[in-house]
C-alpha cells in the first residue's frame, strides 16, 4: 500500500499543485472502503497499520450508530463518511492558496459530491493574501474545488479595513475575484454600517455593492440612505446609488433634512453628495422643498447648489421661486437664485427678474435686472432695474435702477383684470 501511495505522490509531483488537501488520519479509509474520493490532491500524517485499522473499526461503529440514532433506514453507511480534525485547503494552479477551512468534524456524502463541515473556521485568499476571515455554523464544499459555500449564521470579517460580515449564507469565487454573503446580510464598520438581502464584494477592487431592501447608516456624516442598490467603493469613500434613493440626514439624532433622487454619490470623505434624476431636498428648517434634476448637497458647509433649473417652494409663505440655477445657504437661511427668476406668491403676486436674493428670515427679497412685479388685487404692474420687499404681503419697491431708467406702473382695468 505504501509503495502504492510512494508512485501517486511520484506522478502528483511536487507542490500540491492546483488542488485541495485534506488533512486527517482517516484518509486511509478510502482505500478500505473502495469510495471514490474527492477529486483532488490529498495529504495525511504517517500512521502504523495497527492504528489504521484500529481507525477503520471505530469509524464504522461510529456510522453504525449514528444511522441507529437518527432512525434512518436503508442508508449505506459506505457512502456516508465522518473525519475529525480536519482542514480543508485549495490551491490555484501555481500553488497559492485559495482557501483553508479548519473543521473540528466533517461529512463527505458520496451521492451529493460534497464535502459538509461543522462549525468550520479559517481564511479566504486573494493573490496568496487573506482577505476575509470566515466563521460558520456549516461549510459546503464542491468537489471540483473552485467554489466554497458556507451555511448558517456566517462572520467574514475583512483584516485589511475591518469590515465585518454577517449573513446566512456565503459564497466564495475565487476565479471571480468574488465572495456574496447573502440572506439577511449584515455589514458594519466604523464608517458604514448595511442591512441588505446580499452583499457582493470584489476583493481586488475593494468595492462591495448592496442590494434588496438597502438601508445603510454612516456615521459621519450622520446619514441614512434607503434603497434597493448601493455600491461602496471603500478606499475611496464613497456610495454611489443607481436607484431611487432617500437619504435623511441628522444632527443630534433628529432628521434635519431629506433628500430624494433616481441617482447619487456621497463622498464620505469631503461629506458632499451629489442627487440627480429628479433630485429633491426637504428642510425641516426653515420648512423648504428645492427640486432640480441635479443638485449638490455639502453637508460640512450646508449648502446647496444646482445648476440646472431649480424650483424653491416656501411650506409657510405658500411662496414658489424657479429659476436656470441656484444656491441655497441653510445656516444663514438665504436663497440665491439666478437667470429667468420667477417667484409666485399665495395671491399670484409674481415677480419676475434676472436675479432674485431671498432672505427668509425677513421675508425678504431684492430683486435685479428687468424687474417685473405684478399683483391682481388690486391688478397693477411695476417694471424697473430693482425691487425690494416682503412678496407674501405685497409691499414691493421697484426701482428703476442708477442708469436714470424710470419705473413704470401700469393700471390695470378691473375688467381686463377678470380677463386675464
Amino acid at each position: 500500500m505504501k509503495q502504492e501511495a510512494d508512485k501517486d505522490q511520484d506522478k502528483r509531483g511536487p507542490g500540491n499543485q492546483g488542488g485541495i488537501k485534506i488533512h486527517s488520519p482517516l484518509f486511509f479509509l478510502w482505500q478500505f472502503l473502495n469510495v471514490s474520493p474527492i477529486k483532488a490532491n490529498w495529504f495525511c500524517l504517517p500512521l502504523t497499520l495497527l492504528l489504521i485499522v484500529g481507525l477503520v473499526a471505530c469509524s464504522g461503529k461510529s456510522s453504525k450508530n449514528q444511522a441507529n440514532n437518527s432512525g434512518s433506514s436503508g442508508q449505506n453507511t459506505d457512502s456516508n463518511l465522518t473525519f475529525y480534525g480536519v482542514a480543508f485547503e485549495q490551491f490555484d494552479e501555481v500553488g497559492r492558496p485559495i482557501w483553508k477551512v479548519n473543521a473540528k468534524e466533517a461529512k463527505y456524502t458520496k451521492e451529493k459530491q460534497i464535502g459538509q463541515a461543522e462549525n468550520p473556521y479559517g481564511e479566504l485568499y486573494q493573490d496568496g493574501q487573506v482577505v476575509y476571515q470566515i466563521k460558520a455554523e456549516r461549510a459546503d464544499i464542491e468537489e471540483d474545488g473552485k467554489q466554497l459555500f458556507l451555511k448558517g449564521k456566517i462572520v467574514a470579517t475583512d483584516p485589511r479595513n475591518g469590515i465585518v460580515l454577517r449573513g446566512n449564507e456565503l459564497e466564495w469565487r475565487p476565479n471571480e475575484d468574488l465572495l456574496i454573503v447573502r440572506n439577511q446580510l449584515n455589514g458594519t464598520h466604523k464608517q458604514l454600517q448595511a442591512v441588505a438581502q446580499e452583499a457582493r464584494v470584489k476583493t481586488r477592487q475593494q468595492r462591495m455593492e448592496f442590494s434588496g431592501g438597502v438601508v445603510a447608516n454612516s456615521a459621519d456624516p450622520q446619514l441614512q440612505m434607503r434603497t434597493e442598490h448601493l455600491i461602496w467603493h471603500i478606499k475611496e469613500e464613497k456610495l454611489i446609488g443607481d436607484r431611487p434613493v432617500q437619504i435623511d440626514r441628522y444632527k443630534n439624532n433628529q432628521i434635519t433634512d431629506r433628500g430624494r433622487g433616481n441617482a447619487t454619490e456621497i463622498n464620505l470623505k469631503t461629506k458632499i453628495a451629489t442627487v440627480t434624476k429628479n433630485a429633491q431636498l426637504e428642510l425641516l428648517d426653515p420648512p423648504m422643498q428645492i427640486a432640480s434634476n441635479s443638485m449638490t448637497w455639502n453637508m460640512n458647509a450646508e449648502t446647496v447648489t444646482t445648476n440646472s433649473p431649480v424650483r424653491v417652494f416656501h411650506k409657510a409663505e405658500n411662496v414658489t421661486v424657479t429659476a436656470n440655477q441656484g444656491e441655497m445657504k441653510i445656516p444663514q437661511k438665504t436663497v440665491y437664485l439666478t437667470g429667468n427668476v420667477n417667484a409666485i406668491g399665495q395671491r399670484r403676486q409674481s415677480l419676475k427678474s434676472r436675479t432674485l436674493t431671498w432672505y427668509l428670515d425677513n421675508k425678504l427679497v431684492e430683486a435685479q435686472g428687468n424687474v417685473v412685479y405684478r399683483q391682481v388685487d388690486p391688478p397693477l404692474n411695476f417694471t424697473g432695474e430693482t425691487a425690494v420687499g416682503n412678496l407674501q404681503t405685497e409691499n414691493i419697491v421697484v426701482k428703476g435702477g442708477n442708469t436714470g431708467g424710470r419705473v413704470v406702473t401700469e393700471i390695470i382695468p378691473q375688467e381686463r383684470a377678470k380677463g386675464q
